[in-house]
Parts: C-alpha cells; structure tokens; sequence
C-alpha cells in the first residue's frame, strides 16, 4: 500500500518540473492523478504513461478551474488532494520602476489568482471528502525577498503564503489542512531557461544557496508527498520551506 493509495490528486501545471515530479511519485504511491496543465501534446502524454487523466486548464480562468474540477468527479468521484503549483516568472517582471501594469497584472493571475480560484472551487469537494490536503506552491521569496528583481512574482508568492495559512487555520477543523510550500530555485525548464538567457542573473540566485546547488524536482515533490499524506497530519497553515538552508543562512544588518 502507498501513502496516497486510492486517493484522488489534481496537479496543476503538472506537464513539466516540480509539477511532473510530483505526479510521478504521487503516482507511484498509488494516487488518482490529474494532469491540470495548458501543454496538451505534453500533459496529454504524460498523464497516459503514468495511468492517469489530462485535463486542459487555464488557471487564470474562473470557469476553466470550476471545469476541471468537475472532470475529476467524473472520473474520480471526488478529489482528496489539491497541489496549486501553476506559476510564471517571465522576463518582464523585474524591478518596481521597469515592470508594467500588464506584467505585473499577468503574473498576479497565473500565480495568485489562480490559488484563490483552485481553492475556492476545490474546498468544496474535499469538504464532501470529509478532509484533505492542499498544498500552495509559493517560494522562499515569500518570506525573505528576491536577490534578483522580479517585483510581481515576489508579491504573488507572498499573497500564497498568507493566504495559505489563512485557509489552514479556517477549515482545520473540517480536516482540510492548507499548507504553503517554499521551494528555493529549483532545477526546472523555467530556472534552465533563466540560465541560458542570462548566466549573471541566474549565478546570484546561486550563491545564495548554503548547499551550493539548486535543488532537483523530484527533492521537492518528496516535500509535497510528506504535506499531501497522512505523516503530515498535524501540519497545516505552516511556512513549508524546502530552500537548501537559503532562509537559515540570512542575517538581518544591525
């Protein structure tokens, strides 16, 4: 028996990095597994390998999460697992004095509103469950600030965090728990990219990193496994850092 057997996970943007880690190692401990993600070709496949469901999603978009949501009952019969991990870093969000309105409020949807919406129409389903996990992809931004600029995405992972511990508290005696998960950089496509494009930019994030390397995808879906079975039991509404000692290492200036 696997620590998620028969139970019913949606992942979004799960076609790619930590969210296809995940749903490899949620499916191997026996989950359900939704593929939530816009990449058809790539999530469509993927969710066949490992024996599981695409749905197409805009997380951005109201009726897009009530839809996927509904699919999942209809094949599931109900959902037990939420990890809102969908989210963008992209170029044009930098500092506060060069991003504009349309940057900031294109990352704001995809990061944060998305987490709202996956939550509200989400909640419900576990509430008829009777409990579950929820676990919200923030960042280590989130409680200690970017070393390289990107106004938006720090806000919008701020906003995860705090409103992940406001769920946590609200619904902890429905045996919903709601965790924010804090990764440091991760080995993705996303921070791939970043490097490729600008090795300065993506070197300052790594000197930061105490272990001295970025994390791998499958490190931080071992993270999400803990906060989405029951040896998290007693968890919720928590700041689930996952950073390579980046948050231990900071000093405050006298």
């Amino acid at each position: 028996m696997g620590r998620l057997e028969n139970k019913v996970a949606v992942i979004t943007g799960a076609a790619s990095g930590i969210g296809r880690a995940t749903a490899l190692r949620f499916a191997s401990e026996g989950a359900k597994v939704v593929v939530a993600d816009v990449a058809h070709d790539a999530g469509n496949a993927f969710a066949t390998e490992i024996g599981g469901t695409y749905v197409h999603v805009d997380v951005a978009n109201e009726q897009s999460v009530e839809s996927l949501y509904a699919t999942t009952v209809d094949v599931y019969g109900g959902i037990d697992i939420l990890f809102n991990n969908a989210g963008i870093s992209p170029a044009d969000d930098d500092s506060i004095l060069t991003t504009g309105l349309d940057a900031w409020r294109r990352v704001q949807e995809v990061n944060l509103t998305s987490v709202y919406l996956c939550c509200r129409y989400g909640i419900p389903h576990l509430q008829r469950r009777g409990g579950g996990s929820i676990i919200n992809t923030a960042s280590f931004v989130a409680v200690m600030g970017s070393a390289t600029s990107q106004v938006s995405y720090t806000a919008s992972k701020g906003g995860v965090l705090s409103m992940s511990r406001e769920l946590g508290v609200q619904f902890a005696r429905e045996g919903i728990r709601v965790n924010a998960l804090c990764p440091g950089p991760v080995n993705t496509p996303l921070l791939q990219e970043l490097f490729a494009k600008d090795p300065e930019r993506a070197a300052r994030r790594l000197v930061h990193v105490p272990m001295g390397r970025f994390a791998e995808p499958e490190e931080i879906a071992s993270a999400v496994l803990f906060l989405a079975s029951d040896d998290s039991s007693f968890i919720t509404a928590s700041t689930f850092l996952v950073d390579g000692g980046i948050n231990g290492a900071y000093v405050t200036p006298l």
